[in-house]
């Protein structure tokens, strides 16, 4: 998500081509409209939409890209409750409620539109895949995709465990941060708005940039999935620590301390605990209790 976002600040820097001021500054009032209503966890959205739609149109008409609207946008979205609006405690803040109302329509239709109409490529075959793939464009991208997104997000995750108090999980190991900055190379969608921005939807050298980008979507989803694999097993343990809950309070124990662990609950005492039962007993079952569904012949 970082590296979106950095990624469309180059957009709004370096591809603005013509600059409308008097429409950027007008961007900025529905835009301050938003971000006051939002505070004020005002989620209504026929206030809102209109407020966004209208940002991103005068956005775009000053010559900026209309995606800065939609960062800027987010970014005014508090992520967590106020303490007019009762504290973290109170539940989460509004950008997560807006996270699970806006998923399924942005991972399930936008995403998805988006990509269907900006990866399609033609590769003219065999031959011309490997083509594409020889092109020096290609190489770079894919080069990026995978060893600059691994060496990347693996360099900074050890410069901030060496030179802060952040440390790894003691169930984590650097493999296991290896293989997440693998699959941070899977993300291509603004990797294809930055392609089309900078050589053009028709040019030749747009379309060997696409298919790097899908060859470097692919390569390292692979090799992350071999070396994430490696650690299945203890993946597998962290996942059983984490469903017991012997106090059932909903919190598992790994995530509380040891004094904090309460003692297992009562069970409800029922009818039957209270009730006198001979354990020699052999003949009918008492009343509205069925027989044994495997009774001895």
């Amino acid at each position: 998500m970082v590296d979106d976002l950095l990624a469309i600040m180059v957009i709004a820097v370096f591809y603005t081509a013509a600059l409308n001021v008097p429409a950027l500054l007008l961007s900025l009032l529905p835009l301050a409209v938003f971000g006051f209503l939002v505070q004020k966890r005002i989620r209504s959205w026929w206030l809102l939409l209109p407020l966004a739609a209208l940002t991103w149109v005068l956005m775009h008409e000053s010559g900026v890209h209309a995606t800065v609207a939609g960062v800027l946008l987010a970014f005014t979205v508090p992520v967590v409750r106020s303490s007019a609006a009762g504290g973290p405690e109170a539940g989460p803040g509004l950008a997560e409620h807006f996270e699970h109302r806006l998923r399924p329509l942005s991972a399930g239709f936008a995403v998805p539109v988006f990509a269907f109409f900006s990866a399609g490529v033609a590769i003219g075959g065999v031959s011309g895949l490997g083509e594409s793939l020889g092109d020096s464009i290609a190489i770079g991208i894919v080069v990026g995709l995978v060893a600059g997104k691994a060496i990347g997000i693996t360099g900074a995750t050890w410069l901030v465990s060496r030179f802060t108090r952040a440390q790894l999980d003691e169930n984590l190991s650097w493999t296991d941060v290896i293989g997440l900055a693998l699959l941070g190379g899977m993300g291509f969608t603004v990797s294809l708005l930055i392609t089309e921005l900078a050589y053009g939807a028709e040019s030749e050298s747009y379309d060997h940039a696409k298919v790097g980008i899908l060859a470097g979507t692919v390569l390292a989803a692979l090799i992350a999935t071999v070396v994430l694999r490696i650690r299945n097993r203890k993946y597998r343990e962290i996942a059983a620590l984490e469903r017991v809950d012997v106090d059932a309070d909903g919190i598992p124990d790994v995530y509380e301390a040891p004094e904090d662990i309460g003692p297992p609950p009562a069970r409800r005492r029922t009818v039957d605990d209270d009730a006198d039962h001979d354990p020699d007993w052999r003949g009918a079952p008492p009343p509205g209790r069925p027989a044994k569904p495997f009774a001895d012949s």
